[in-house]
């Protein structure tokens, strides 16, 4: 279904966009991430809290590492913006680390794990999974780019087919 070059793929596109959507947020002051601004979970620093714990979540069922802990209720308070701008580049690459090693037969298989959002054990193939994640990340990074621009801020782009080949290290 997926591939590994497809993991690679995307977790440079999630590299890249996140250095731009982190970029503008910094552009702005912490009562304008903090506002209010009609998206699910509420301001940008809220969404990008969400996104981090919804990322950590995925990468400790596909890596084995460490999870966030906390609930997916908790999640939009859960990280500050000191803590988003020093943690998310070191997740970022945990997610590139990861695809560089996953092999089709990691695609392959199934994903086990409990699910306290739906009550129950939850069983997937692991490239449903996968594609899961980074369409997670695309649709919440898409509400943060709106708000971002809505603010007065210019995240880049977002074209999948306008991606620097060399996604330069975090500024």
């Amino acid at each position: 279904m997926i591939t590994p070059d497809y993991c690679r793929m995307m977790a440079r596109y999630n590299a890249w966009q996140n250095q731009s959507i982190f970029q503008a947020a910094a552009s702005l002051t912490e009562a304008e991430r903090e506002a209010h601004r009609g998206a699910f979970f509420g301001s940008i620093r809220a969404t990008l809290s969400h996104l981090m714990w919804g990322d950590l979540m995925w990468m400790a069922r596909f890596d084995g590492g460490a999870g966030p802990g906390g609930s997916i209720a908790a999640s939009p308070g859960m990280y500050d913006w000191a803590t988003l701008w020093s943690e998310r580049p070191k997740l970022d690459a945990r997610i590139a680390g990861w695809a560089w090693m996953v092999t089709g037969e990691d695609l392959a298989g199934d994903i086990r794990w409990h699910s306290f959002a739906m009550g129950r054990e939850i069983g997937k193939p692991a490239s449903v999974c996968v594609m899961h994640l980074f369409n997670h990340q695309t649709h919440h990074r898409g509400q943060v780019h709106a708000m971002l621009t809505a603010a007065g801020a210019r995240p880049d782009d977002t074209d999948l087919p306008f991606m620097p080949e060399d996604i330069p290290e975090w500024r």
